[in-house]
């Protein structure tokens, strides 16, 4: 199998492993090297005593490696396949060592018991049996939580910079045994908060208010119409098999990646894409979840245009949605972006009146300007209205750089009266701010 330059790079998980990975592409860094139609492997010399094992899977492109890097793709990975595409010809060893072989034969049983799975014949009433078990455990894993969220309330707010994470997380594994992670991340929201900025109290009695219409949300489920009611099962934590969402009819458009946010917990790495379709002017949200030592899905950057069929998740103000049909494009449609902060609160205004519990948007705004004020950092339209900028501190210094203090399109993402620019356009370019 032969790679272009270009497709290994753009498998990188930033800049810094791209150039690292260049720099691995040098026959005396690696002390073993070979190749077959299943894999490819070499051993590269660290610092340490022992060569890094790299691994790479040629028929679903995965990596593993023996290093601590926690990138995936990590550099020998990606400077492995640079080395294999520009030197193909010295990759002789085609016998995979057993180190290889034991890998390889893993990831083979596993594919084998998936498709298994999948085959098997689903044993409705056994289905039937979970659901209603989830739904019980929920239920009371709800109720506990209930009783916590009164119990802060009745002990007030005061004392809540004084509790460690620890104390957050407690309650939000009970809510993982409860089977409800929709819960436990928004009490490990309540955890992150920053308790020594100035109006925290606002911000935490916000999430602690969401906390509690989603539990009540939950308990008057049936009373909703369906996709108010799919709104609240993903706030508590229930998913939509994706592969029947997949058969249902798309939204076509030429869509732009606005943004890119990367998080990594427990060795899982979330990506949240977001997309803006010129034609439809709608914003689209593309989770992908990509375990440690497995290749991104699909490799979006900010700036990207694809057109693609986008199937959206049922919810009254859709948002999250999963990419049916791409492929790239070099047409740059106009887009037709808010004018001001006005426009803004408008259609903010209108998804609350839908859905109250809603999460941070997207929006792609023209001219706004950078301004201080009291000593923090606004984000000041044409009209000099003027929308507090969250997390300023993280990229004030690329965003003032790159602006001068002078007015550029935008991309924000925040609700009611705070946002965070994660993106603006420099000379006719996207330049993402927090990558």
């Amino acid at each position: 199998m032969n790679f272009t330059e270009e497709q290994i790079l753009a498998l990188a998980p930033d800049d810094a492993s791209k150039k690292s990975g260049k720099d691995l592409a040098n026959p005396s860094k690696w002390v073993s090297k070979g190749a077959n139609q299943n894999a490819l492997w070499g051993e590269c010399q660290g610092s340490g005593s022992k060569p890094y094992q790299t691994q790479v899977d040629l028929s679903d492109i995965a990596f593993k490696c023996s290093c601590p890097s926690r990138k995936f793709p990590c550099k020998h990975g990606l400077g492995l396949m640079l080395f294999y595409s520009r030197q193909l010809n010295s990759f002789t060893d085609t016998n995979e060592p057993q180190w290889v072989k034991d890998w390889l034969g893993k990831r083979t049983d596993k594919q084998e018991k998936l498709a298994e799975k999948k085959d098997k014949p689903v044993d409705e009433a056994a289905q039937l049996k979970r659901q209603q078990a989830r739904s019980i455990k929920v239920t009371d894993g709800a109720q506990e939580l209930l009783l916590w969220i009164k119990d802060i309330v009745r002990n007030g707010i005061l004392l809540m910079p004084q509790k460690d994470t620890a104390w957050f997380e407690h309650m939000a594994k009970r809510m993982i045994d409860a089977q409800a992670p929709g819960l436990a991340g928004m009490i490990r929201n309540l955890g992150q908060i920053d308790y020594y900025a100035e109006g925290w109290q606002t911000i935490f009695l916000e999430h602690l208010l969401n906390l509690y219409l989603t539990i009540e949300s939950y308990k008057r489920l049936e009373t909703f119409d369906e996709d108010f009611k799919q709104d609240i099962r993903s706030l508590i934590g229930f998913s939509i098999n994706q592969e029947e969402l997949r058969t249902s009819q798309g939204v076509d458009d030429t869509w732009l990646v606005i943004g890119k946010q990367v998080t990594e917990q427990d060795n899982i790495t979330t990506e949240k894409n977001w997309l803006y379709g010129v034609q439809t002017n709608r914003y689209a949200l593309v989770l992908q979840f990509i375990v440690r030592g497995q290749v991104v899905p699909l490799a979006l950057t900010p700036g990207l245009y694809l057109k693609a069929e986008l199937v959206f998740f049922p919810s009254v103000t859709p948002l999250r949605a999963i990419i049916k049909v791409h492929i790239n494009t070099d047409i740059k449609p106009p887009l037709k972006a808010f004018e001001n902060w006005e426009q803004v609160a408008e259609a903010e205004s209108k998804n609350c009146s839908r859905l109250p519990l809603r999460s941070e948007r997207p929006y792609v705004i023209h001219q706004l300007r950078p301004v201080q004020y009291n000593n923090r950092w606004w984000l000041q339209d044409g009209a000099k209205n003027i929308v507090e900028l969250a997390n300023e501190n993280r990229r004030l210094l690329k965003l003032l750089s790159l602006s001068g203090g002078e007015a550029m399109d935008m991309v924000v993402i925040g609700k009611e009266q705070r946002y965070q620019t994660i993106g603006v356009w420099h000379q006719g370019v996207l330049k993402p701010l927090n990558l």
